[in-house]
């Protein structure tokens, strides 16, 4: 049991060690971002968990003799940091503070909010009792692939509600839409919102841009299919994480462009907002180029550097671009936090729309995956964000009615008007003309 508790004790301390200061060797970077996201995303999860299983092991013998208590020493010291990741996750306060300030929108509650359920497992807190899904729903063929997606809705009835796209991250040749984005949908979905999670095409077999062609048939076919899903077609918006991140940037950049709509050029790809979790947003970044060269692109930038240029959401900014919720973490090991912060400033030199930023200090890549501290008060942060662009939009389609309504009004006004003094100068003829002719 004592090399039990060493064990444990070495594993613990290495793996607070590599959160605090990540890999930075190239074949450890993979294995070290998965390290270090479980152990900051799940900080008091393996707190207690660890606990528990250091006392067991001590009570079974694991401290006779010194292999145990060094053990027990480095668990102690781990625990220790995991005390330090759980309370900088609680330290996004501030950045949700300003966000919410800047954002000029109501905070829910305390900010952040803290729900006891975080003490549970991670997946099961976000409860589905009010939301039915219905899962594998086809929405296009292409290539001889069936691509499908999974619907988030209320399980009360209602027409016209407001939809969200999600695209799954995954660097473009894996990932599931089963397992990235549910906390974020379920939110939503309590909230009256649609949710429609979809699959696309994955590389190598793919090339870019058919991911970003599926991405909008599944957008084209929300559209078709709104009636059905009790969808407003008029207020569509999107996200994702990673390279769903940038899929979901380059989506809202893009609209209607039909290079990225082959056989559906006509079809409204338009979305109302976008909302990049760590999205890949600088494909010029050296950090992404084998990979990209190798299997996503499959091009090299040396020899084609427009390609990348075209593909990268920094260099396709413009004025017209909807609005924009980029949200990073400080500590992302896989997609360079420098990279959304350039974005958001290029987006913000040009673009008439709201652009809102916010970083998360000491958050990894994909923290929203799990339901943790970090997550609720940053999903929460989005609905507001979301449900303020609702909001204007039903406040203009208002206007737009009232408008209409004075000016037919007016229109029929003065063509009443119009009638009536063609009847009033006929009604003046006639009896001038009775008043002149002889008696009989």
């Amino acid at each position: 049991m004592s090399w039990a508790l060493l064990g444990v004790g070495v594993v613990a301390a290495a793996a607070v060690f590599n959160a605090y200061i990540p890999a930075r060797l190239r074949w450890l970077i993979v294995p070290g971002f998965f390290a270090a996201w479980l152990t900051i995303e799940l900080a008091l999860h393996l707190l207690i968990g660890g606990a528990a299983l250091v006392t067991w092991l001590a009570l079974a013998g694991g401290l006779s003799d010194w292999r145990g208590g060094l053990g027990l020493g480095l668990c102690v010291v781990a625990g220790g940091g995991l005390v330090g990741l759980y309370l900088r996750s609680r330290g996004g306060a501030a950045a949700l503070t300003e966000f919410y300030r800047e954002a000029g929108i109501e905070a829910v509650g305390e900010v952040p909010r803290f729900p006891r359920s975080h003490i549970a497992i991670p997946w099961l807190t976000f409860h589905r009792r009010d939301v039915e899904v219905r899962r594998g729903v086809p929405f296009c063929e292409v290539a001889g692939q069936t691509l499908c997606l999974d619907v988030y809705s209320p399980r009360a009835p209602g027409r016209r509600r407001p939809a969200i796209v999600q695209v799954h991250g995954g660097a473009w040749f894996l990932g599931f839409k089963e397992y990235q984005g549910i906390p974020l949908l379920t939110h939503l979905a309590r909230h009256g919102w649609v949710g429609f999670n979809v699959d696309y095409r994955l590389s190598p077999k793919a090339t870019f841009p058919a991911h970003l062609i599926d991405v909008k048939r599944a957008i084209a076919w929300v559209r078709e299919h709104a009636d059905e899903y009790g969808v407003d077609p008029d207020f569509i918006v999107v996200t994702g994480g990673s390279a769903g991140g940038h899929l979901a940037a380059l989506v809202g950049l893009t609209a209607g462009d039909p290079e990225y709509q082959p056989g559906f050029e006509a079809a409204d790809t338009s979305v109302r907002a976008a909302v990049v979790f760590y999205g890949v947003l600088d494909l010029k970044n050296r950090k992404y180029r084998g990979l990209l060269e190798r299997v996503v692109l499959k091009v090299r930038y040396a020899e084609h550097p427009e390609l990348f240029l075209r593909a990268s959401p920094i260099d396709r900014v413009h004025a017209g671009a909807p609005p924009f919720l980029v949200i990073h973490g400080s500590r992302d090991t896989l997609c360079a936090v420098e990279d959304a912060r350039r974005f958001v400033a290029a987006l913000r030199g040009v673009s008439h729309a709201p652009v809102r930023y916010l970083e998360m200090k000491g958050a990894e890549h994909a923290f929203d995956i799990f339901a943790s501290v970090r997550t609720v008060p940053v999903i929460e942060a989005v609905e507001r964000f979301l449900a303020a662009q609702h909001r204007d939009y039903l406040a203009s389609m208002a206007a737009s009615t009232a408008a209409s309504v004075v000016e037919s009004t007016v229109a029929d006004a003065v063509a009443n008007a119009g009638t009536n003094a063609v009847a009033a100068e006929t009604a003046g003829a006639f009896a001038a003309g009775s008043a002149q002719a002889p008696a009989t």
